[in-house]
């Protein structure tokens, strides 16, 4: 599992900045860090769960604790991370740096985007051709159901059509 440090380090190592010629501050890497921390929050509220492990306060985010990211989202970050530092760095960035990030970026959101799940509303029409045997209630969708799921006297899940 990839920490957060090395995250950040592979992200200074894409601007070149990483590495024997260049030292990284701590300032440096809690900088970076935040930056991480808040892509990784941005991409949180438009859908892209993929596990990160988010610090409870900004101030206390530790570059050393496990990222939490799956190995197919690793390389996504870290690019997307040094596309978001390369400006303050005074970096200019490689096209194909620049094409992979966002592509990545594209597939991890495919991949990784849930949908918000939404009720139909009892006076949705069913369609054309949906008939019902019984129509207990109409051509319309039936309302939401609320109630527990049922379960039989042992136990056991009932999925049967009442």
């Amino acid at each position: 599992m990839w920490t957060k440090r090395q995250i950040v380090m592979e992200a200074y190592g894409e601007l070149a900045l990483a590495g024997y010629e260049f030292d990284i501050t701590p300032q440096e890497v809690q900088t970076a860090l935040r930056r991480l921390d808040s892509m990784m929050a941005t991409w949180e509220g438009q859908g892209i769960r993929v596990g990160y492990a988010m610090p409870a306060n900004p101030n206390d985010s530790d570059p050393d604790t496990p990222s939490g990211l799956p190995d197919m989202a690793v390389e996504t970050v870290l690019l997307n991370l040094a596309v978001r530092l390369a400006p303050g760095n005074g970096k200019a960035l490689s096209p194909e740096t620049r094409r992979t990030a966002r592509i990545g970026y594209t597939l991890l959101l495919t991949a990784a985007a849930n949908p918000v799940q939404q009720k139909l509303p009892d006076t949705l029409p069913q369609g054309a051709g949906n008939r019902t045997m019984f129509r207990a209630c109409g051509p319309f969708f039936p309302p939401p159901r609320h109630d527990p799921l049922p379960v039989d006297r042992s136990g056991e899940m009932n999925i049967t059509q009442e």
